[in-house]
């Protein structure tokens, strides 16, 4: 038995260790800074330069939007890496935690020097920080695995909790007040996540602290099913030209574009195909081949069930492509095609319905923390103390939005509000999502896939039906905001049918020793669905000055119905491809 997880189960809050706690908040806080500044983060390129913004067009702030995601994701690749094999857990998210601190830090002063050092700094923070939280989770529940979903429930609130306030109140400061005020406070609380962290990472033990080897590798498949298959170095050749030429295409995409031209690493064109193009597409075929080669020479169970995986993965790409528009074109939808001024009655319901949503959370989240304070205080005071001083500036900040927002005769929502939206059905849904998934009646993994799809495109249908009277050319209107509520409210019960079972069936389907692989494959997925989404809003922008911007919200809807019933349709198949796994 574990001493250190003996020692954490000591001390309980609502019948878990204190230190999950520890982590819930350490988490939600960097949750705040991610999802506020990337709230912003369109908006401020495309305002105009009296609104304080750097003026760009939208095609250009959506490319580099879609490059900083994708890089997001890629990066967990090289901090998972860095925490298995050199630092620990532990550490790779304290240097994770400081990076986007000094990220932050550098994106409040508006230069184009420091926005893109921040950028930078918050690509690579978020690699050490994001795949290394559930790490520690996953340690501290080794000998409970009984209370381990009850665990990741209670962080996935935490990380919900905090992207909800991120964006309310980094939107509210970034559209009200300035741009810098919006990115520094994310900073700021960036800050106060790394500080309540390391000055309580002893409750931890040992746990995180470095990498140690597996005395065993995990009980796998019997019989023949064991035999490995080593890279040659042909396929390890592979695999470094596809990665040079897709992360060379991810970073050229914005720079060229951005610069007009004037700094492009594929400035040439063959076979009929500009030299961009031809690249990416040779990544992607190289990459097809690596798996053409290596799933065949697996045994029979395994090869099925890898090609299972690289099905979901493939919807999982156009998941993220469509759902990802939400802070990109979803958003500028919002700011510039939205009826978002309120007067009367309506401006009172809003500012009522706003005060709720803002303290309700916010209450609910000081109480647990007032628990954690009676069971941790004597041995953290210092990590108490910074973590009460932060809650104290975030119930002032609340506070203060809420009573300038009641002091004015109308409401003006800001354009960002709509986003926490995905966030508030989370925490309401997820509760019954749960309840479906454990009782009788649950969905196979492809019928949760096409459900997930499917709901995708009934949410796109809504805004395209909305989108419908918008002139063709169009750069303003005054949809009404029921169809963006429409919107996130059928996403987020797609994202529930999907994101959470996504990482669960492949670590069913792959063997033990696979799974670090087919992780970094599914982040693969997921990195390239991100760059897809800025992709699709680039073209929202020639969509609506030829066809309409309905016509573009009306083809992401075919595309997600139409994988949504594909993935039913191969029920069949994919059923047999998994081998029992359900």
């Amino acid at each position: 038995m574990n001493t250190d997880v003996e020692n954490l189960f000591k001390d309980k809050v609502i019948g878990h260790p204190a230190g999950l706690f520890v982590l819930f908040f350490t988490e939600m806080w960097e949750r705040f800074s991610y999802y506020g500044m990337r709230a912003l983060l369109v908006m401020f390129f495309t305002a105009s330069l009296l609104d304080g913004g750097w003026g760009w067009p939208r095609e250009h702030a959506f490319a580099i939007f879609g490059t900083y995601t994708s890089l997001v994701y890629l990066s967990t690749l090289l901090g998972g890496y860095m925490a298995d094999k050199k630092i620990g857990y532990r550490w790779a998210v304290v240097i994770g935690a400081l990076l986007m601190t000094l990220g932050h830090a550098c994106m409040a002063l508006e230069t184009s020097f420091f926005i893109y050092t921040g950028l930078t700094l918050l690509v690579f923070g978020s690699g050490f920080f994001k795949p290394n939280m559930t790490s520690i989770i996953s340690e501290m529940y080794v000998d409970k695995p009984e209370k381990k979903d009850g665990a990741y429930t209670i962080f996935y609130m935490g990380v919900n909790a905090g992207a909800f306030l991120g964006i309310l109140l980094c939107g509210y400061l970034g559209e009200k007040v300035g741009w810098s005020w919006g990115f520094g406070v994310a900073g700021i609380f960036m800050l106060f996540g790394l500080l309540q962290f390391w000055l309580a990472q002893n409750i931890f033990g040992k746990i995180g602290l470095k990498p140690v080897k597996a005395e065993k590798i995990a009980e796998e498949l019997q019989t023949d099913e064991t035999k490995l298959n080593p890279f040659t170095p042909f396929q390890l050749g592979l695999i470094v030209i596809a990665a040079i030429l897709g992360l060379a295409w991810i970073l050229n995409d914005p720079v060229s574009k951005i610069s007009e031209g004037a700094y492009n690493l594929f400035d040439f064109s063959a076979f009929g195909l500009d030299g961009s193009n031809l690249v990416i597409l040779a990544a992607l075929l190289i990459f097809i081949l690596l798996l053409v080669i290596r799933i065949p020479k697996y045994t029979r169970i395994i090869r099925d069930r890898m090609l299972a995986v690289v099905f979901f993965a493939f919807i999982t790409i156009f998941f993220w492509a469509i759902f990802e528009q939400a802070p990109g074109s979803l958003t500028i939808f919002a700011r510039d095609y939205t009826q978002r001024v309120l007067e009367g009655d309506s401006a009172m319901i809003f500012k009522v319905v706003n005060s709720l949503m803002t303290l309700i959370p916010l209450g609910i989240i000081s109480w647990v923390l007032w628990l954690l304070f009676k069971k941790t205080f004597a041995k953290y005071a210092a990590s108490n103390i910074f973590l009460a001083t932060s809650f104290v500036i975030i119930w002032g900040i609340a506070i203060w939005m809420l009573y300038t927002e009641f002091l004015k005769d109308i409401a003006e929502v800001p354009a960002s509000w709509f986003g926490v939206l995905n966030s508030l059905f989370i925490i309401a849904m997820a509760p019954l999502f749960s309840k479906w998934w454990e009782s009788k009646y649950n969905p196979n993994a492809n019928m949760k896939y096409a459900l997930g799809m499917i709901l995708l495109g009934i949410g796109m249908a809504c805004v395209a039906i909305g989108a419908g009277d918008i002139a063709v050319g169009a750069e303003t209107a005054k949809v009404s905001m029921i169809w963006l509520i429409l919107v996130y409210f059928f996403h987020t019960m797609g994202e529930l049918c999907v994101s959470p079972v996504a990482l669960s069936y492949v670590s069913k389907l792959v063997p033990g020793r696979m799974i670090a692989m087919m992780f970094g494959i599914w982040y693969l997925a997921v990195a390239i669905g991100m760059k897809l989404a800025g992709v699709f809003g680039e073209a929202s922008e020639g969509i609506a000055q030829t066809e309409g911007l309905s016509y573009f919200f009306w083809l992401l809807t075919a595309v997600a119905v139409g994988l949504g019933v594909l993935s039913a349709l191969l029920y069949p198949v994919i059923k047999k491809l998994m081998h029992g796994v359900r």
